[in-house]
């Protein structure tokens, strides 16, 4: 039998696949027409299949398709990572920008970058995914001694590792400017200026963390309703929260090696879809990829308007968002809903 509130639930989850799809489809366009070039909606179609030679199709398939298809995956990878931190932790201000991973990995890249100024952006993923279990581990202990982690003790812990790994990087900066020049943008966070490569160097660990991802997505569902029930329905707390922080650190630190650390992604979006479908992590995870890739899209079509025609970093458009959002939840105790 169909009750009203199941019938609500798929009018509900359906909408919302509706409107990610829609928006998703909106913000991948202007991403490609926005731009010190404009470009009309007709030429973007035609050059997505065809190069004609224009000047407009080179711009598409050389410098602003790339750069799309990196925003959609980067988001989706941040978005999916902070919804399995959220169910581990049972937290929803935890995100890989709160638990310290951004910073961390952001801290080991430009230590690559400083030391080993001749690596290939390949090999530097490796200390992003060093650099992004550190900081998380750290944010981890500290957040869990003397009582058990709270949303305010974990906010704190995080807060303050990211302040310190912060000025680590600050201070690595100062005293090597002559090779830190672009790295100095790349901190604040931005995909302008990807290309193919990048776009490579992301799809298998994205595609890995992804299948992953849904693979425990059902027992994160079960962890994310407390360890005393999780246990009595014989899940594996250890090797599910093991393997799930082997995801984040995957997820988080190739969209940091790439972009940089880009914040709030992971903290915003997870809480809005389980606001609007619920808590089914099989639902979650693959909704919140959709939005997180929305988002980050949309955010960077609006930071080219902040000194047009000069390029600025997506990652100012996501605190600006994240920023007021965080704080709405502090406020709250935690609690996203």
């Amino acid at each position: 039998m169909v009750t009203k509130n199941t019938t609500i639930h798929k009018f509900k989850l359906w909408f919302t696949i509706t409107l990610g799809v829609l928006l998703l489809f909106i913000s991948f366009i202007a991403s490609l027409s926005v731009g010190a070039y404009s470009i009309d909606f007709s030429q973007v179609l035609a050059a997505l299949f065809t190069n004609d030679g224009s000047k407009a199709a080179s711009i598409i398939q050389t410098i602003r398709l790339p750069r799309a298809v990196v925003g959609l995956i980067i988001g989706a990878c941040l978005a999916i990572a902070g919804s399995i931190m959220q169910s581990i932790t049972n937290n929803p201000l935890a995100s890989p920008q709160i638990f310290g991973v951004n910073a961390g990995a952001s801290l080991m890249v430009v230590i690559g970058v400083v030391l080993f100024p001749d690596l290939a952006p390949n090999t530097l993923v490796y200390f992003a995914f060093l650099g992004a279990a550190f900081g998380g581990a750290v944010v981890y202990y500290m957040a869990s001694t003397g009582g058990g982690m709270t949303p305010v003790k974990l906010a704190l812990a995080g807060i303050t590792v990211h302040l310190f790994l912060s000025s680590l990087i600050e201070g690595i900066v100062l005293f090597n400017e002559t090779s830190t020049e672009d790295v100095l943008f790349w901190l604040a966070g931005g995909i302008d200026g990807r290309n193919w490569g990048d776009v490579q160097l992301l799809l298998p660990w994205t595609l890995a963390g992804v299948l992953t991802a849904m693979i425990l997505s059902k027992s994160l569902t079960i962890l994310s309703l407390g360890d005393d029930l999780a246990k009595g329905l014989g899940q594996n707390i250890g090797l599910i929260r093991g393997a799930s922080a082997v995801l984040v650190i995957i997820l988080a630190g190739v969209s940091v090696a790439v972009a940089g650390p880009i914040g709030f992604i992971g903290l915003m979006i997870p809480n809005i879809v389980r606001s609007l479908i619920g808590s089914d992590y099989r639902l979650v995870i693959p909704i919140s990829a959709l939005f997180g890739a929305v988002l980050l899209t949309g955010a960077d079509v609006i930071s080219r308007y902040i000194a047009f025609p000069a390029e600025s970093p997506v990652g100012i458009v996501t605190a600006l968002i994240g920023a007021p959002f965080f704080l709405y939840l502090a406020r709250k105790g935690g609690r996203s809903s």
